[in-house]
């Protein structure tokens, strides 16, 4: 049934139907559509909220994210990204921790989430302002029906302090498309100028208003924060480059990046104040009521017990949402970064809906399917920690009851708030949160010296420095301007097989460019570290989880002026050579380049087995199992995937062996460029969440790439989208061993191994290992099996044991082996380790009472003596000496420390005579007892 709606403006009444034309799936179509088929843009999709190689964001926060390479100058050009002029895309965006953080407004208000689609129009040196405004005052007022009299655009009103003059020109734009002048307003840096960062591409910008009331002049409350009058779109003029003293610098390509939100546009179209009145939010708050023991949703902003019910509505219907997309592009709750901040909003979901709205536990898994139906196709399992959650909440209870007496708020330690959340990951502000609302506080003074603390230790990750190899948007823009050409990179791929050795053909190139720091120069002196820019390269860049080639640069006029290659870096199709420079070089000379030829062999034997890795993982696992990370260096490779626990040691067994048969099958390792659109018809393909140049490199193991786009696949391994460099058969990596296997985090485990040599002497100390505890285990058995030797013999006999179980413990875990043997043996050495530290306490425990029975037995016989005092405790009753002054004396004399009560205590101490001890601790026992008639 459709649901019919008024939206009065100046004009009238108009009814709208939002369950059809205006309903969320038809207003972001028509949003696609007026910019793809009205004005040519290119659809793009919407990017994984993980971001792609962005280090510094912990989400996508917004639309712009997975266009900086383009923004930056940095893309590859022969991808499709770099041929991007007009796109039109809807993202999905977290924002929820890092500098963009909604988290702590979410259900306090009726506008704000943690996730929320960003729609957006882009054009990349295309059109500018005027085209921008006039397209979106068009879609807003023709295509959706708004009415231009409910609307307020704002612009860059300038800052004096910075030198940038008012933005008039996209003022006029505005006067010229028809809004009142009274309904354009001026504002300054902090609404209007928008920055990507600390430094890169910003410029001025211009935001749409929209006024759920209307009738009036509603200029004074535009962007006060106020739920009548709301931003709708922002439209972005990307026109200067912030550098890093702070300064701006005109770009060499002007951008424009519009973003309009969905849930905010959909709140105008169908005529609610709130974004969760609308048909994105309304299923699942219904679903939510049915699942709890409270109310239906009221949309209340208000103290009071109603008032949290609602809030708690807002909570979990906007976390819920952000976990299913989450997880659903690989994010899961986890301990660190983005999993942790997923864990955070887990908790504070499943808190809002088992206290507050009372649901039961397993509720929120059950919310799951309605998020699906509404977005489409996001499946999650959402319901894993809701234990947790309770014994949290249980332990708060426990410890933060008021001091009989105290005026003040009572105090939860701050220990105990530290606790919770550095071992068992409850967010600090949520647990502030639940103690406010019980009028309780956390000893914030002592809170924050543990915080401090911990920051002290580097337990926060380290921000990283830029690299010496970036060069800025203005640079890359400059080399294109002096018809610099990209580097040409395919020397990387000419080598080949000759009588069983690799052959790396000379590459001579010719130096095109030369900086220092961002300055270009032509001529380097010596002693300056510099960056060299080449015609050609057969130096590999760092890029796909692969370490940079290393090697030194040589004159082509004086063979023994060598320039040693630190690092090699590629940005925008311009490949960069980090170069000490000891001798003088200008722009111009010839060099020939040299490869290290066994760094390069051993990554392109790693990079090869990483391949067969991936392969041999989905083998068994399932071909569900993805990628989440990987890196390929000369000693080691490292592979992360995704799994729900760890592997067995069947199943390590298992990938192994399917691995060391395709190394001993020396298969033939095939690559070929393929057009982009070609290659993803290939069965079985494996890719990862990147952005690939077109054409794009496939590399198979066992079957041409010619034949796999005809559909064969019969006896191949492996075949996936690469640029990297690898073996040309697959014996060359002679063999390989797991040596690592380990949850990074809930879903992901991570595998390190090793190749070649390294790898066989990893099975070797397996070897030795194994023997060892095999040979240990023999001595174990047959010491608990006699008991004919003297005690103090089978003492030594039993600490020397426990001993070498330790030893052998400590090289188990730290020797590199197989990991499916490491487990075996360090079962078999926790086994042993019981069994050694049993026999060791069960001969102590028998001298002790052999020695006190022999000089101490009382009057009355020694089979009575024995049944009353057959231990050192005993002993202490029989003599009335407490069992705390007792352990300090014996500790003390033998240079070491005790604690404990007047019938229990320990401590610890060194001797190398066990009997020479128990004589000194029987003498001072009967030293120190009262006499016998007191």
């Amino acid at each position: 049934m459709n649901v019919l709606v008024r939206m009065k403006g100046l004009g009238g009444h108009l009814r709208r139907s939002y369950s059809t034309k205006f309903s969320s799936k038809n207003v972001r179509q028509t949003f696609i559509d007026f910019f793809e088929q009205k004005h040519q843009h290119l659809y793009v999709p919407s990017s994984p909220v993980r971001p792609r190689g962005d280090p510094s964001l912990l989400f996508v926060n917004a639309g712009m994210n997975q266009f900086k390479p383009i923004l930056l100058g940095a893309v590859d050009p022969r991808s499709e990204m770099a041929r991007y002029r007009r796109v039109v895309n809807s993202q999905k965006c977290v924002r929820a921790g890092g500098k963009h953080n909604d988290l702590d407004d979410v259900g306090r208000d009726i506008y704000h989430h943690t996730f929320f689609e960003m729609m957006g129009s882009w054009s990349f040196g295309d059109y500018f302002k005027e085209e921008a405004c006039a397209m979106a005052w068009s879609l807003l007022t023709e295509h959706y029906g708004m009415s231009p009299d409910r609307l307020y655009v704002s612009y860059f009103s300038g800052d004096a302090a910075s030198g940038l003059p008012a933005d008039e020109e996209t003022r006029h734009i505005w006067l010229d498309i028809g809004v009142q002048k009274d309904r354009i307003l001026p504002f300054g840096l902090q609404e209007n100028f928008w920055e990507m960062g600390d430094t890169g591409p910003c410029g001025p910008c211009s935001e749409i208003h929209y006024d759920h009331l209307g009738g009036r002049d509603a200029s004074p409350l535009v962007n006060t924060g106020s739920p009548e009058v709301v931003e709708l779109w922002n439209l972005v003029f990307m026109q200067y480059n912030r550098e890093a003293d702070g300064s701006l610098r005109p770009l060499p390509q002007q951008s424009v990046d519009t973003g309009l939100g969905l849930e905010r546009l959909l709140a105008v179209l169908q005529d609610k104040r709130s974004n969760y009145d609308t048909d994105l939010f309304s299923p699942l708050l219904d679903h939510i009521h049915q699942v709890s023991r409270c109310g239906p949703y009221g949309g209340r902003v208000a103290p009071g017990l109603e008032g949290r019910v609602d809030m708690a509505y807002r909570v979990v219907a906007d976390h819920v949402r952000t976990l299913a997309v989450c997880i659903a592009d690989g994010v899961s709750p986890g301990m660190s970064g983005p999993e942790l901040v997923l864990r955070r909003i887990l908790r504070r979901a499943v808190r809002f809906s088992t206290e507050v709205l009372q649901a039961p536990q397993g509720a929120l898994g059950s919310l799951v399917p309605t998020v699906v139906q509404v977005l489409v196709s996001l499946y999650a399992d959402l319901d894993s920690i809701n234990t947790t959650s309770h014994q949290e909440l249980a332990r708060i209870n426990q410890t933060s009851h008021p001091e009989p007496g105290s005026s003040n708020l009572p105090l939860m330690a701050a220990p105990v708030a530290w606790s919770l959340h550095r071992n068992l990951g409850f967010p600090l502000d949520l647990l502030q949160l639940i103690l406010e609302e019980r009028g309780l506080q956390v000893d914030q003074v002592l809170l924050d010296q543990l915080l401090a603390r911990n920051h002290k230790r580097g337990s926060e990750p380290a921000v990283a420095s830029e690299s010496e190899t970036h060069l800025d948007v203005h640079t890359l823009a400059s080399l294109k301007q002096q018809g610099i050409k990209h580097t040409d990179q395919s020397p990387k791929y000419q080598y080949n097989l000759h009588n069983g050795r690799y052959v790396f053909p000379e590459c001579t190139a010719a130096v095109k460019a030369l900086f220092v720091g961002q300055q270009q120069v032509s001529e380097v002196a010596p002693g300056q570290r510099c960056l060299v820019l080449l015609d050609r390269t057969s130096f590999y860049a760092e890029q796909g989880g692969q370490s940079h080639d290393q090697g030194y640069l040589s004159r082509h006029d004086s063979p023994d002026v060598l320039y040693p290659v630190e690092e090699v870096a590629v940005a925008g199709g311009y490949v960069l050579h980090l170069v000490p420079a000891a001798y003088a070089l200008k722009v111009g000379d010839l060099l020939h380049l040299h490869l290290d030829q066994a760094q390069r062999l051993s990554c392109m034997a790693k990079h090869t087995a990483t391949h067969l890795l991936s392969w041999a993982l989905r083998s068994v696992l399932g071909p569900n199992t993805q990628q989440r990370g990987s890196h390929v260096g000369p000693k080691r490779l490292r592979f992360d995937f995704s799994i729900k626990g760890s592997l067995s040691t069947t199943q390590l067994q298992e990938v192994q062996r399917l691995v060391e048969e395709a190394i001993v099958a020396d298969q033939e390792v095939y690559s070929r460029e393929v057009p982009l659109r070609n290659a993803r018809t290939i069965p079985g393909l494996r890719t990862v969440d990147e952005v690939y140049p077109d054409p794009v490199r496939v590399v198979s193991v066992g079957v041409p790439v010619a034949e796999l786009l005809d559909g064969h696949t019969e006896g191949h391994h492996s075949v996936e989208l690469c640029c990297g460099t690898h073996l040309l058969r697959t014996g060359a990596i002679e063999d390989l061993v797991v040596v690592s296997e380990r949850q990074m985090m809930k879903g992901v485990s991570r595998v390190v191994a090793l190749t070649g040599e390294p790898a066989k002497q990893a099975r070797d100390a397996g070897q030795v290992l194994a023997q060892a505890v095999a040979s240990l285990v023999t001595r174990t058995a047959s010491f608990s099996s006699s008991s004919s030797s003297s005690s103090s013999s089978r003492r030594n006999d039993a600490q020397r044991l426990a001993k070498e179980v330790g030893l052998l413990t400590d090289a188990v875990d730290s020797t590199p082996v197989p990991q499916w043997q490491r487990r075996e043996l360090q079962a078999q050495l926790r086994s042993l380790q019981r069994t050694t530290n049993t026999a060791l306490r069960k001969v102590e425990s028998q001298e002790v009472s052999f020695l006190v029975e022999l000089r101490t037995g009382p009057p009355g016989g020694a089979p009575h003596w024995a049944s009353r005092w057959s231990s050192p405790l005993g002993l202490l009753g029989y003599l009335a000496v407490a069992a705390c002054d007792w352990a300090a004396a014996v500790c003390s004399h033998l240079g070491g420390s005790s604690g404990g009560s007047q019938l229990v205590a320990k401590g610890t101490g060194t001797s190398g005579d066990i009997t020479e001890v128990l004589r000194w601790a029987e003498e001072y026992a009967h030293r120190s007892a009262p006499p016998k008639d007191s």
